[in-house]
């Protein structure tokens, strides 16, 4: 059996790993997890960047990039609940698409979670520096190079805050990032309440401005419905993070569903409800491309202090985000240490139960990238990765099901080749509608994986060893 068709068994239901994590949370830590990780810089912050690529037709890359993920998320209902372990995607695709694939996808979501991670913490920046420059912090050191600084201060240091939070323990993470959602939510029903009755459908007027279908402007820019929902499709996916935390669910047969499925809902509900007051108060050229763009349009109706509360409010629960991410990110690496591809020496243990060394690692890291690049491009890219991911999870619904019907599914999909064809034919659609730089840039890093994998993985992992 050659490495591409080389396949870990399906584990029976109920074992646990060896040396697994200990299991502490529940399906409401799980339901906080997922809206904490989903509602974040997607309407925070890229809904500036949506109306500029789509104009009010941004409300139609909402329901698009949400259906895409509706359908990746039942998928991910499934299979998680069948399979919880810690790598998600990843180990799903080791177990029905063969070690190979299982590399490709783990490296794609190396690339998603890092750059989420840095996209949300450039996002948190754009919020503080207003915020810093009030009391006399430099401007250079509140934006990158690419933007006429030095470097993005804040962003780096959020970060850090997040990671030393994790390196506590999870129960204790997951308590604060509760407390979190919940100023989050607070937040934005606030911006509802004064936004609101100044709707005026004018504004909504031309709606679709610059098409349907993806095209580049003569600025060079993918502007239309599709490429603002290439985009904006960073702000719903996030339920696959509550995959990662399978090993450490208490019931993973029960709370893992109610995990992805519910947090999906009730962050469509609010996404559709925010995107639609943003629209309709002001016209989507006067917040087009903000790094703060819920507090611009609160200042544009003459509402300075709630604008105020709005940004200090979002300061503060943004890092639910980078919690959510940084978790995930640190148990696929260590699921992908587990089976050989990374130093076995990474999948080290601490007494609070949390992978410290691989969680510092993933830290610095991430950084470094949000210390230096702009928002819009590492978002973009970042949405590659998870594509590919969700592609990946949608093949593994399909095959499985056909492969080994009658396999006990805690969680069955109903219509689960709809779903699973919804999944793939979606994220490829909007694959295809991210900008040409971002897919030669995806195609790069998935080249340099290849290599690795070819000159380093294969022989080094557990089941090549064997």
């Amino acid at each position: 059996m050659n490495s591409w068709t080389r396949r870990k068994p399906i584990a029976p239901a109920g074992e646990r790993h060896p040396d697994a994590l200990p299991p502490t949370l529940s399906w409401p830590h799980l339901m906080a997890l997922g809206v904490g990780a989903i509602v974040g810089t997607g309407i925070l912050t890229l809904i500036g960047v949506g109306a500029d690529r789509a104009g009010p037709a941004v409300l139609m890359s909402f329901v698009i990039a949400g259906a895409v993920c509706a359908c990746a998320a039942l998928a991910y209902a499934e299979l998680a609940a069948m399979m919880p372990a810690a790598g998600s995607a990843y180990s799903y695709s080791y177990a029905v698409l063969g070690e190979a694939i299982a590399w490709v996808v783990g490296w794609s979501l190396i690339l998603e979670y890092s750059l989420v991670v840095s996209t949300v913490a450039v996002g948190w920046s754009g919020y503080a520096s207003p915020l810093l420059a009030g009391i006399g912090f430099p401007a250079a050191l509140t934006n990158g190079p690419e933007l006429g600084g030095i470097i993005n201060l804040p962003a780096v240091f959020i970060i850090a805050v997040v990671t030393g939070l994790l390196l506590l323990g999870t129960r204790e993470s997951a308590r604060v990032n509760t407390v979190l959602v919940l100023v989050k939510i607070a937040t934005l029903s606030l911006f509802v309440a004064y936004a609101l009755p100044h709707f005026d459908t004018a504004n909504l007027h031309p709606f679709m401005p610059y098409g349907f279908a993806a095209s580049a402007g003569d600025d060079g820019v993918q502007r239309g419905v599709m490429a603002a929902a290439a985009i904006i499709f960073f702000a719903f996916y996030g339920f696959d993070a509550i995959s990662t935390a399978a090993e450490e669910t208490k019931r993973p047969e029960r709370d893992l569903a109610i995990g992805i499925l519910g947090s999906m809902v009730v962050c469509t509900l609010i996404y559709i409800l925010v995107a639609a007051t943003a629209v309709g108060a002001v016209s989507f050229t006067r917040f087009a491309d903000s790094p703060e763009p819920l507090a611009l349009i609160l200042r544009s109706l003459g509402q300075a202090e709630v604008a105020h509360v709005v940004a200090t409010a979002a300061v503060i629960a943004l890092p639910t985000v980078l919690l959510a991410f940084l978790y995930g990110q640190s148990r696929i690496f260590l699921a992908m240490a587990r089976d050989g591809f990374l130093p076995l020496g990474l999948a080290r243990i601490s007494h609070r139960g949390t992978p410290t060394r691989i969680t510092l690692m993933t830290a610095v890291l991430v950084a470094i990238l949000a210390g230096l690049l702009p928002i819009g491009e590492i978002a973009a890219l970042a949405n590659a990765g998870t594509l590919i991911a969700f592609i990946a999870v949608g093949l593994c619904l399909i095959i499985l099901r056909r492969r080994a019907p009658d396999l006990p599914r805690p969680f069955r999909v109903p219509a689960a080749m709809l779903v699973g064809l919804g999944a793939i034919g979606g994220c490829l659609y909007l694959f295809l509608s991210l900008p040409v730089q971002t897919l030669l840039w995806c195609l790069a890093w998935n080249a340099v994986g290849i290599v690795i994998y070819a000159f380093y993985g294969r022989r080094r992992s557990i089941l090549g060893q064997g």
